[in-house]
């Protein structure tokens, strides 16, 4: 099983990518709650160079309310992570299959919820 929902953007700019990427995930009930730059990140730690790679904690609050609702420890499984990364040719963009991270807690309602945001996270991805 695939554990991300991945989509590449041919011939396009990173910054671009995430500005559509945020657009995509507001429009499907997602705000963006935290953002890692990754690249900076690697060099300012390790002096190291890459290409950009921007991981973004994407919530749906009425659904991750429900999901705690249902299983009060899915907090430390979320919010659901998009990447973004620099690759040739474009730009990737990856998002979290909630199905398969959620396949750990043994809760059928709490996979119901998950499959939810899975949908609703591969309608943003293919709005980008």
């Amino acid at each position: 099983m695939d554990y991300t929902i991945n989509r590449l953007i041919a011939d396009a700019e990173f910054d671009a990518v995430d500005a559509r990427t945020r657009v995509a995930l507001t429009d499907n009930g997602f705000g963006v709650l935290t953002e890692i730059d990754v690249k900076t990140t690697m060099k300012k730690k390790l002096n190291v160079e890459m290409p950009a790679y921007r991981i973004l904690g994407a919530c749906n609050p009425k659904m991750a309310h429900e999901a705690i609702g249902i299983e009060p420890r899915v907090g430390a499984m979320l919010p659901c992570n998009v990447i973004l990364r620099e690759v040739e040719g474009g730009v990737e963009v990856s998002a979290i299959d909630p199905v398969a991270s959620m396949q750990a807690i043994d809760n059928t309602e709490l996979h119901a919820v998950a499959g939810q945001v899975r949908d609703l996270l591969k309608k943003a991805v293919e709005a980008i």
